[in-house]
C-alpha cells in the first residue's frame, strides 16, 4: 500500500506544527532499532505515518492524546520467512492470530500453494491477503516442482517468475532449495539468482548443513540468506561467508537455543527472525514471529537487539521502504508494550490505526473468497491394500528415522520383517510403512518405504501436506488402514486423518488446495488436538507427528526421504532403492 503526497504533506505539516497530528503517545520509551537504546520520548503520528518523535513533542496539538506513563514502544514486528500455507488457515485466520501480538507484517513463500495449483494458487493466495491489518509480501517460488524426483500438481519456469516478480507486493526471489543444482553450476538455477537481480529483488537461500567450500560456492552465485541453519558453527559460518542468517523458530524446526549466541549488537543487521511453518496450536499459544522475540530475549539477547532482528532488520534485508523502525517518515506500524521483556503488546497500530487492543482485533477482516483454482485438488487412483505390497528382498533395507523437532531425517540399514513374502510393519521394532501416493490424477505413482521413530503401534496416520510436492503422505502398520485414510482424504478434498482398524478416529478437512481451511484458528487447532491425541493413541511418541510426516516426503533437506516416486538419496540427490546392495 502506497504512501500519497497528501500523506506526506500532512506529515511534514504535523511535525512543523502547522496541524494537529491524529495521535500523540506521550511519555513512552521508545524501542530505538537505530541506536539499540530505550529512549524516553514522545511520538507523533499523522494518518498512516510517524511524524515526529522527540522530547519537544510534549505538548503537540494531536486529535487525540494518549499518555503511556512509561510504556515501551516498539516497532511491528516482521516475519522475514514464512509459509502462510502452512499455518493451516486462511491468511485473514493468520492475521486474526499474530496481529494482536504485535505483528504488522510478513514475507511468505507461497511454494506449497504453488506446488499444488502453479501462478493461479500464488494469485490466489495474493488476493486472499489484500485488506487485511498484516502487510504480506511475497517471494516467488522459485523450485515449483523442488526438484526431478517428484510429482507436483504444477510447474513455475523463470517466464512465470518474470511475470510475478513485476508485482509490487513481490519482494524477492524464494528460497532456491536445490543445492546440489546450484553447487553444479547447472544454468537453470543460476539463471533464477539472475532474474532476481535483474528485478532488483533479493534471492533467498536454502542451504541446510553447507559450510566450507559447499558453503562458499552456493553463496558465490549471489544468494543472499539462509533460514536452514541448525548448529552454532554453521550459523557462525554463514555470518562469516555475509550471508543473510535467518534464526528460525518453527513448529516442528526449533533452532533458536542454538543460535541465540550469536543474537548480539556486533552481527548488526546480519540476522533476522523467522518462523518458516508453524501450526495452528502454536500460534494460538505460542505467538508467531513475536514468540521469537520473546524466547531470545529470555535467552539473553538485548531486547532491543531482539526486536531489530524481528523488524529493521527484516525490513532492511528486503528493502521494504518506510518499515520496522518508528521514526519520522516510517509508517506508523507500532506496538505498544504492557511489558517490554515477554513483548505483551497492550495496543497495536498498523498504518496509524489503531488495529488491535489487549489481545483482540479490533477491526473487520474481509472474507475470504476460495477459487476454483484451489479446490478439488486431490484426485488418488484406484487404490487397494494390495497395491502398497512390498515384495520380500535378502539383506537390509534404507530406513528413514525421523528426528524430534528437525527437518533432517537420518538413514538407517535395518534387516526388515517378512512375512508372506511381503515387507511388513513391525510396531515391536518400531518400524511403520511409509507411503507416498500421487495425488493430483496425473499419474497414480505410488512411493512405498519404512520409518522408524514414529512409536505407531496400530492404525495410520495420513495428510495431504507432504512438503514439497503435497502428494498424500501416510505411515501406517496396516495397509487397510492407510487404504481407508487415503480415500476418506480424497473425499474431504484434503486433510489430515488418524484411523485405526477400520475406523476413523479423528480428521480435519483441508479443503483449500489440500492444504488450508477458511475454519476459525481455535477450531483447527482443537482439531489438530484431537488428531495428535489420536495418534498417541496409537503409540506414537514423536512429537508433532503430523507435521513431520508431511516433511518426511522433502527431498531436497538430508538425508533420505520418500516422493511417489520412491526413496530419494538427498546428498546424492538420486532415487535409491529400498533394498540395500549387497556389498
Amino acid at each position: 500500500m502506497s504512501i500519497s503526497l497528501s500523506d506526506l504533506q500532512y506529515a511534514v505539516d504535523a511535525a512543523m506544527g502547522r496541524r494537529p497530528g491524529t495521535l500523540l503517545l506521550k511519555n513512552a520509551r521508545l524501542v530505538n532499532v537505530f541506536s539499540l537504546k530505550l529512549q524516553p520520548t514522545h511520538i507523533l503520528l499523522a494518518g498512516p505515518l510517524v511524524a515526529a518523535v522527540g522530547p519537544e513533542y510534549a505538548g503537540a496539538e494531536a486529535q487525540e492524546v494518549l499518555d503511556l506513563e512509561g510504556r515501551a514502544v516498539a516497532p511491528g514486528l516482521i516475519d522475514g520467512h514464512v509459509h502462510l500455507e502452512s499455518s493451516l488457515v486462511s491468511p485473514a485466520e493468520y492475521a486474526r492470530g499474530v496481529v494482536p501480538r504485535g505483528v504488522t507484517g510478513v514475507v511468505t513463500d507461497p511454494h506449497e500453494i504453488a506446488n499444488v495449483a502453479g501462478v493461479a494458487g500464488i494469485e490466489w493466495l495474493m488476493e486472499a491477503s489484500e485488506g487485511l491489518p498484516l502487510e504480506v509480501w511475497v517471494t516467488v517460488p522459485s523450485s515449483v516442482p523442488s526438484t526431478l524426483l517428484e510429482t507436483s500438481g504444477a510447474m513455475l519456469g523463470l517466464a512465470e517468475m518474470e511475470r510475478l516478480l513485476a508485482h509490487p507486493r513481490v519482494v524477492g526471489v524464494a528460497e532456491l532449495m536445490s543445492f546440489p543444482a546450484i553447487l553444479a553450476a547447472e544454468g537453470g538455477e543460476l539463471e533464477k539468482v539472475r532474474l532476481a537481480e535483474r528485478f532488483r529483488k533479493s534471492p533467498e537461500g536454502h542451504a541446510p548443513t553447507l559450510t566450507g567450500r559447499p558453503l562458499q560456492g552456493y553463496l558465490a552465485t549471489g544468494i543472499a540468506s539462509d533460514h536452514e541453519s541448525t548448529t552454532l558453527e554453521e550459523g557462525r559460518a554463514k555470518l562469516e561467508a555475509g550471508c543473510f542468517l535467518m534464526v528460525r523458530e518453527g513448529s516442528t524446526t526449533r533452532n533458536l537455543e542454538a543460535l541465540a549466541p550469536l543474537l548480539r549488537p556486533e552481527h548488526a543487521e546480519r540476522i533476522g527472525l523467522v518462523t518458516d511453518d508453524r501450526l495452528p496450536s502454536d500460534l494460538l499459544r505460542e505467538g508467531g514471529v513475536d514468540f521469537l522475540v520473546r524466547k531470545a530475549i529470555a535467552l539473553g539477547a538485548d531486547p532491543a537487539y531482539a526486536i531489530r532482528a524481528g523488524s529493521w532488520n527484516t525490513a532492511r534485508h528486503y528493502r521494504l521502504p518506510r518499515r520496522g523502525a518508528v521514526a519520522p517518515g516510517f509508517q506508523a506500524d507500532l506496538v505498544v508494550l504492557e511489558d517490554l521483556p515477554t513483548f505483551a503488546a497492550a495496543r497495536v497500530y498498523q498504518r496509524g490505526r489503531l488495529v488491535a487492543e489487549q489481545g483482540r482485533l479490533r477491526v473487520e477482516l474481509p472474507r475470504t473468497r476460495v477459487s476454483a483454482a484451489v479446490a478439488r485438488t486431490v484426485r488418488l487412483p484406484k487404490l487397494t491394500p494390495r497395491d502398497l505390497r512390498i515384495p520380500a528382498f535378502a539383506g537390509k533395507a534404507r530406513v528413514v528415522r525421523a528426528i524430534p523437532q528437525q527437518v533432517l531425517t537420518a538413514e538407517e540399514r535395518l534387516e526388515p520383517t517378512l512375512q508372506n513374502g511381503e515387507v511388513v510393519a513391525d510396531p515391536a521394532r518400531d518400524l511403520a510403512k511409509l507411503v507416498c501416493l500421487e495425488r493430483y490424477g496425473k499419474n497414480g505413482q505410488i512411493g512405498k518405504g519404512l520409518v522408524t521413530a514414529f512409536g505407531l503401534k496400530r492404525g495410520a496416520l495420513a495428510c495431504t501436506v507432504g512438503h514439497d510436492h503435497h502428494n498424500l503422505m501416510a505411515v501406517g502398520v496396516s495397509d487397510a488402514d492407510i487404504v481407508l485414510a487415503a480415500k476418506r482424504l480424497e473425499a474431504l478434498g484434503g486433510g489430515m486423518i488418524a484411523v485405526a482398524d477400520g475406523e476413523v478416529l479423528a480428521e480435519l478437512a483441508l479443503p483449500i488446495a489440500g492444504l488450508m481451511t477458511d475454519e476459525p484458528l481455535e477450531a483447527v487447532s482443537a482439531r489438530m488436538e484431537a488428531l495428535e491425541a489420536a495418534a498417541r493413541q496409537l503409540g506414537v511418541t514423536l512429537p508433532d507427528p503430523y507435521m513431520a510426516l508431511s516433511f518426511l516426503g522433502l527431498a531436497v533437506i538430508p538425508e533420505l526421504r520418500l516422493t511417489d516416486r520412491g526413496l530419494v538419496d538427498v546428498h546424492k540427490g538420486a532415487l535409491v532403492p529400498l533394498e540395500v546392495e549387497p556389498v
